[in-house]
């Protein structure tokens, strides 16, 4: 692949990029969209996302040798969006050591007697190392937004369950989002845009497959029938804390191919504007290094 033609795929995230949410409408992002990308690119995003994944593991191996900074990568979106496959074909190339992936499902009795954003602080990624949240505290402006039981379950005083709450979430999260950049972690936030129709057919498939069948759920299609609610919630949560130190890139997810693509090109670029290096050694570790040389040439 010539380095031209990879550079023309680098660029298509930027559309998709949102560091500030006023003016935002989920209705502009069409699901369907492939950033102008011509069919015959279908045929080669097997190799153009290998060629990120190199570049990725590449970025991830400064980053873990210089200790500096760390990276965490947010995923949200509706079931069968696709997010489990990104986060498999993305981050493939990474080495383990170097990544700690968390899923997040509906909260123990243990974490319901925390703050809404416990269970995800303590799970940050060290210095270093890359991680990744497979849902996360936006569940809580979300799916507790759009089930009012789920709410009533967080053992929240009364008097604090009011109008303002989803506007106080906001608040704190972008809060914890500025102090987490202000400490060296690198924020990307994905929202993977599929639409109702391409999540039946996926839904569909789950169940027409025996080697899928394991992946559906029930729930997942009762999920359905709250689509507008979780679409607004979604628009609210973008709007609301998309900020230069913790972006929402919205991708579209229809055609996953396109997807992979977007999110690991999001990931690099952001990784690469860290200009991470590898640490330079001192005169000390050098000597060290040559009188090494020197016991093993003469063995």
């Amino acid at each position: 692949m010539a380095k031209s033609e990879y550079k023309k795929i680098r660029k298509l995230i930027n559309p998709y990029r949102v560091t500030n949410g006023k003016k935002f409408r989920l209705k502009d992002v069409d699901p369907d969209d492939t950033g102008g990308l011509k069919s015959e690119v279908k045929g080669k995003a097997k190799e153009y996302l290998a060629r990120g994944v190199e570049l990725l593991a590449d970025e991830q191996a400064r980053l873990y040798a210089q200790d500096r900074w760390s990276v965490l990568l947010i995923f949200q979106a509706m079931d069968a969006a696709g997010k489990d496959g990104v986060i498999k074909h993305v981050t493939s190339g990474i080495d383990p050591q170097g990544m700690q992936v968390y899923s997040f499902k509906a909260p123990s009795s243990e974490e319901l007697d925390h703050d809404f954003m416990w269970r995800c602080l303590k799970a940050l990624p060290e210095r270093g190392r890359i991680g990744v949240f497979n849902r996360s505290y936006y569940e809580e402006v979300l799916a507790v937004r759009v089930h009012e039981a789920y709410l009533l379950k967080q053992k929240l005083p009364r008097k604090l369950i009011t109008k303002r709450i989803w506007d106080e979430r906001y608040q704190d999260i972008r809060a914890i989002e500025r102090y987490l950049s202000r400490n060296g972690i690198l924020i990307l936030k994905f929202f993977l845009h599929v639409s109702k129709k391409e999540q039946k057919k996926r839904f569909m498939e789950r169940l027409d497959r025996p080697d899928k069948n394991w992946k559906f759920s029930a729930t997942d299609a009762g999920q359905r029938e709250y689509w507008r609610a979780y679409m607004d919630s979604f628009e609210q949560m973008i709007r609301n804390t998309a900020t230069e130190y913790a972006p929402w890139y919205v991708i579209p997810a229809d055609n996953k191919w396109f997807t992979r693509l977007a999110v690991s090109d999001a990931i690099i670029d952001a990784m690469e504007n860290l200009d991470l290096k590898f640490p330079k050694i001192d005169d000390a570790k050098e000597k060290e290094l040559a009188a090494a040389r020197k016991l093993l040439m003469n063995e």
